[in-house]
């Protein structure tokens, strides 16, 4: 059986670490985890951890060529009015 090496693993690190990479404050990042919009994260026992390669994978995602390219991204579908209601 071949055993792994370190190389094979990837590189974790914690939410002060992370948030530093990515220039945010750790608080930044805990809204955005608990908002969902944050990169991909592991709870390891009770510890959050992020692998280095899905915060860069985060970071290209929100790439944009324009301001109304942004806006885009986040516009949300129209609500369907409730049984009842005056259309």
């Amino acid at each position: 059986m071949q055993q792994k090496t370190d190389s094979d693993w990837p590189r974790f690190v914690r939410t002060p670490e992370a948030a530093r990479l990515l220039d945010l404050s750790p608080r930044t990042l805990e809204k955005h985890r608990c908002e969902g919009t944050g990169p991909i994260y592991r709870k390891l026992g009770g510890r959050v951890v992020y692998s280095v390669a899905d915060l860069e994978a985060w970071v290209e995602a929100a790439a944009r060529h324009s301001t109304s390219e942004a806006a885009k991204a986040r516009a949300k579908p129209a609500l369907i009015p409730a049984a009842g209601t005056a259309r």
